[in-house]
């Protein structure tokens, strides 16, 4: 007789496991425990089970019920104890922006393999710590890192790569995008939370830039010089008490951008979209051709080709990116049937799991530490224009 409610996904006995060690309960650990619960059976056969061994978050009530909710096996309110534990073979931090830091570079350190959730860091120093403990750990015990930029896994972000790295938009001119969120339009409403020390960098550049620029690096290249304003429409709002509390950090920015192979493009980030809960556009022009893509219809990607076949009907054509040569088409549905935002997630992790397993590179196509960090300085150079009111150049340290 079967035996009655879910049974374990038995891949095979040589297929290993790979315990997860989850730091945070919220939004993004939702979507990451979703996606190692999914990996095993739609990257099938897979390279690895992830194992839901630990979570970890400071309350213990609200952490114990999340592992019962999830499936962990067991839970810790101190991450030095998750990051202890010998147990713990990937280290994936899902807790808040001012969290990353610490417990990563403790976890690498560990000999873990690490995912941090973007931005990596909410200053550059802080995000060079990390790559620096990256690269050493790679050294060290060969262990894989990953930064959170889930984007590049949505198959039409995939495709426009593949497009533009096969020249058929021939030189890149023109790059141009926003990402536009609605989340501190009100000025009456309290925060959740008093704001952190290092709340300058946690504006719209940092949180939703970062994204924006990574998809920008992704798919145009390395911005060489950045001009930008980085106005704060609220200079003050209440507190968790009610009480007001100044705000260091920018409710929006406008980037001007020369990429360093001539490229321009304007990049838009904004927290007080009113009306726009999650809004990712972007379009790039080539000499041949130009793509174009809206996250709200993720599937599609807008495509122009100046030599397409027939004359009477050049125009930009929006293609379903759900054909069984398209990025990822294999393992999702049959053509047509369409993924979502949660699908991206699972690519991604599925990507690392499989550089864990047969030790290859997370780059070029998932980012590393060093993309984070170079995501940080992007938006340090965006505050720093537009506090100074100058165009200013791009660099990294290495």
């Amino acid at each position: 007789m079967p035996s009655p409610g879910f049974v374990p996904i038995d891949a095979g006995d040589d297929v290993p496991s790979i315990n997860v060690g989850l730091l945070g309960y919220n939004f993004m650990a939702k979507a990451h425990t979703n996606a190692y619960k999914k990996i095993p059976y739609i990257f099938w056969p897979p390279a690895a089970r992830p194992r839901l061994h630990a979570i970890c978050g400071r309350t213990t009530e609200r952490v114990a019920e999340a592992a019962s909710r999830y499936g962990y096996a067991g839970y810790y309110t101190s991450w030095e104890a998750m990051v202890d534990d010998p147990d713990v073979q990937l280290f994936d931090n899902c807790s808040g922006h001012h969290m990353h830091v610490e417990p990563s570079i403790a976890a690498l350190r560990a000999g873990k393999h690490v995912v941090c959730e973007k931005p990596l860091a909410l200053t550059a120093a802080d995000a060079r710590r990390m790559r620096d403990a990256a690269r050493d750990a790679v050294r060290a015990a060969g262990t894989k890192h990953m930064c959170g930029f889930n984007y590049r896994f949505v198959p039409a972000i995939r495709l426009a790569r593949d497009l533009i790295e096969r020249g058929l938009l021939g030189d890149i001119y023109h790059f141009r995008t926003q990402y536009l969120q609605q989340s501190i339009h009100d000025p009456d409403r309290p925060m959740r939370k008093a704001p952190d020390p290092a709340s300058r960098m946690a504006g719209s550049q940092a949180i939703l830039g970062c994204h924006a620029f990574d998809i920008a690096r992704f798919l145009v290249g390395e911005p060489a010089t950045i001009s930008a304003l980085a106005p704060r429409f609220v200079p003050e709002r209440r507190g968790p008490d009610n009480t007001p509390v100044r705000i260091e950090w920018d409710d929006a920015s406008i980037s001007l951008v020369e990429f360093a192979h001539g490229a321009v493009g304007t990049i838009e980030a904004s927290r007080v979209a009113t009306g726009r809960a999650n809004s990712l556009k972007w379009e790039i022009n080539g000499s041949r051709g130009s793509l174009a893509f809206d996250l709200e219809r993720l599937n599609e990607l807008q495509v122009f080709l100046a030599d397409a076949p027939v004359a009477e009907v050049v125009g930009f054509q929006d293609v379903m990116v759900t054909q069984a040569n398209h990025p990822f088409a294999s393992v999702w549905w049959p053509h047509g049937h369409i993924v979502g935002w949660e699908h991206a997630h699972i690519n991604e992790l599925n990507h690392v799991i499989e550089a864990i397993v047969h030790d290859r590179d997370v780059a070029p196509y998932g980012a590393t530490f060093e993309d984070g960090y170079r995501a940080a300085v992007i938006a340090e150079v965006i505050a720093e224009s537009a506090a100074s009111g100058r165009r200013l150049d791009v660099r990294y340290e290495t």
